[in-house]
């Protein structure tokens, strides 16, 4: 099964992705507090696919997103997003996101996203 990082500085928000992908069979690669650690994370763990919150300390999704596809251009990300992020989540895009999900977390819309990136 592919393996994926979640990136989010809320622990509570990273369990309750873990919990849904995991009961969908896939694997746990790691997680990240913030966008920093979610860098050097990537590098280290290489996952399949990575799950990348906007809004974190140190350096936003946005940032990790772009460093991430600057060191591997064929990287798969999904943003997560707050309501209200619309232009970030434009931008994320444009920089290379493979999709958004938007919080608060709908089991089958996270799951058809991941699904989607990992084509």
């Amino acid at each position: 099964m592919p393996s994926v990082l979640i990136a989010d500085d809320a622990a509570f928000m990273r369990m309750m992705i873990k919990n849904i992908l995991t009961e969908a069979g896939y694997e746990i690669a790691g997680e990240a507090e913030n966008g920093a650690v979610a860098v050097a994370k990537y590098k280290e763990l290489k996952p399949d696919l990575t799950t990348m919150d906007i809004t974190m300390p140190e350096m936003d999704g946005l940032q990790a997103l772009k460093e991430i596809r600057g060191a591997d251009p064929s990287a798969c990300v999904v943003m997560c997003s707050a309501m209200g992020q619309q232009s970030m989540v434009i931008e994320s895009i444009q920089a290379g996101a493979k999709d958004f999900i938007v919080k608060p977390f709908q089991p089958d819309r996270v799951l058809e996203a991941i699904q989607k990136a990992l084509g």
